[in-house]
């Protein structure tokens, strides 16, 4: 009987195998690398290489297997006739159909996402409100969440996502670390960690802080756009709006117009009026006392639901002398709030202990986002008190100094400032004081310094977020539209009584373990039993 005849290339037929097998192990890899680029996981500038090194693998597979056919073509048609292939088959099919599945349903799921809130209070699902203005979105709006990574984004991240579902495509956002692209925050007219602008179109509006009541009134400023406008004090001394001279509010001000506030300026010695539009006044640094007069106005004005952002030196520093300052009597009367007559001296900053730095933060919108890697620096700043308690005012201290502080108040040329006990103040002192008057919903924001807000240190740590915060928090429109707020639920832990516990016990060491004994010595009873 003739022999078969040897194809002598087969011996060299694995070389393809080993081939394909490269080909096939990078192909997964690679393909894994892009599903998780397109599911977003990781980011990568530029995705041409990945996708031929893609091509290339699924080519080297390709001529792998070409290679080990050519080369051994009846290991093949066995492979593809023999028994173990049609059961092999039967699995390979099973396998790529339960994988297919499984793409597809997760490929749906990632592209439509969905969530259901099964808590008791609701407390994973937005106001009415809300869902009323996402419905209602004219245009699809950006949000761009500038995070540090000093600053954990996680709260506002499922903030944005439970936005984003409930949008029907009209809300999406990204986050930037404003540290890593400072262009970027700057070009948005960001200050500060933890804002969030908001775009559609052209237009833009800057959420303060990544609360649902705080997006929705930015939203809602963002789709019905109406002037804003606050006003700076002048004719005491104070520095100009404009870039140059020795002092200037010019960063503080483009910044208030990138919020799309409308800045203006104010002269109550000339006008003897405030302008209905004005959402707050802001007294920034005045040489000389504010007349009783401007008071007279300004209390007139905050009476009816104004507010005011009052940033006053210690008179050392000022054309005071010893001259009576009604707008300082007028918030110790009205508000309860004292500017005190002393000079910060703060040893936390021990190469300048004039400037004094914000240690300490009580929680307030004003000081939200605010960290350790976020202090306000106010060099020669005076103490701001709470004095008294007056009906219907709700102050609240927003920043404050350390042990290692106290206020001069006996500063001496060519001396070094040291701690008196008998006539100085120890630390902790505050530097800022809000108040909020329930009854005539007017508010006034009080600093001890008008120095942190000028151009050259407004954008130094968190001094321009500090001041920004404060004129939101001053011209902020309570009408503009309040969030149904749901009562949480009080979840209370409570202890099973003894009897309970022993029961439980009982379960779960004896009844739970012994059925499974039980059931395993009867099986083999059972079995033994058969034969």
């Amino acid at each position: 009987m003739a022999g078969k005849k040897k194809n002598p290339s087969a011996q060299y037929a694995f070389i393809g195998l080993i081939v394909a097998l490269v080909g096939c192990i990078s192909t997964g890899l690679i393909g894994s690398a892009n599903a998780l680029l397109a599911m977003k996981m990781f980011t990568l500038e530029n995705t041409d290489a990945l996708n031929l090194a893609l091509q290339i693998s699924i080519a080297v597979l390709v001529i792998g297997l070409a290679a080990y056919a050519i080369m051994a073509p009846d290991n093949v048609r066995r492979f593809f006739t023999g028994r173990q292939a049609r059961y092999g088959s039967n699995s390979l099919i099973l396998t790529l159909a339960f994988l297919g599945v499984l793409f597809v349903a997760n490929y749906i799921v990632f592209n439509n996402p969905k969530s259901w809130d099964f808590t008791q209070d609701q407390s994973n699902t937005l106001a009415p409100e809300t869902m009323d203005i996402l419905d209602v979105l004219p245009a699809k709006v950006t949000a761009t969440a500038f995070y540090s990574q000093n600053l954990n984004p996680a709260a506002a991240e499922e903030l944005l996502m439970k936005f984003k579902s409930n949008s029907n495509g009209k809300f999406d956002y990204r986050f930037i670390n404003p540290d890593l692209d400072p262009a970027s925050a700057r070009a948005a007219g960001v200050t500060g960690d933890g804002k969030i602008l908001l775009q559609m179109g052209d237009t833009k509006e800057i959420a303060s802080f990544a609360t649902e009541v705080e997006l929705v009134r930015t939203m809602y400023r963002l789709i019905s756009p109406e002037p804003r406008a606050v006003y700076f004090l002048q004719g005491h001394g104070e520095a100009g709006l404009e870039p140059g001279g020795e002092l200037s509010y010019s960063i503080a001000k483009s910044t208030l117009e990138s919020k799309n506030y409308t800045v203006g300026t104010l002269n109550l010695i000339s006008t003897n009026s405030i302008p209905e539009d004005a959402l707050a006044v802001i007294i920034a640094g005045p040489l000389k006392p504010v007349s009783r007069q401007e008071v007279n106005l300004l209390k007139k004005y905050v009476d009816a639901g104004g507010s005011l952002v009052v940033m006053q030196d210690p008179r050392f520093f000022t054309e005071f002398g010893d001259a009576p300052d009604p707008l300082a009597d007028y918030l110790e009367t009205d508000w309860g709030i004292s500017l005190n007559e002393d000079i910060v001296i703060d040893l936390v900053n021990s190469q300048n202990p004039f400037q004094a730095i914000s240690s300490q933060y009580n929680s307030h919108p004003i000081t939200q986002n605010l960290t350790d890697n976020y202090i306000v620096i106010l060099p020669q700043a005076r103490s701001v008190s709470i004095t008294a308690q007056i009906e219907n005012v709700f102050p609240t201290p927003l920043i404050s100094t350390t042990e290692q502080s106290w206020g001069e108040t006996q500063l001496l040329p060519e001396e070094v400032p040291s701690f008196d006990p008998e006539t100085d103040t120890p630390g902790p002192l505050n530097l800022a004081v809000a108040a909020e008057n329930t009854e005539t919903e007017g508010r006034v924001v009080v600093f001890g310094n008008s120095l942190y807000a000028t151009d050259d240190i407004f954008d130094a740590y968190g001094n321009g977020n500090m001041f920004i915060n404060s004129v939101d928090w001053a011209a902020e429109q309570k009408d503009l539209l309040e969030i149904t707020t749901r009562p949480s639920t009080p979840r209370v832990f409570i202890p099973p009584t003894q009897g309970r516990f022993l029961i439980l016990v009982i379960i779960a060491v004896l009844v739970i373990p012994g059925m499974v004994v039980f059931s395993g010595v009867y099986s083999w009873f059972a079995r033994r039993k058969r034969g």
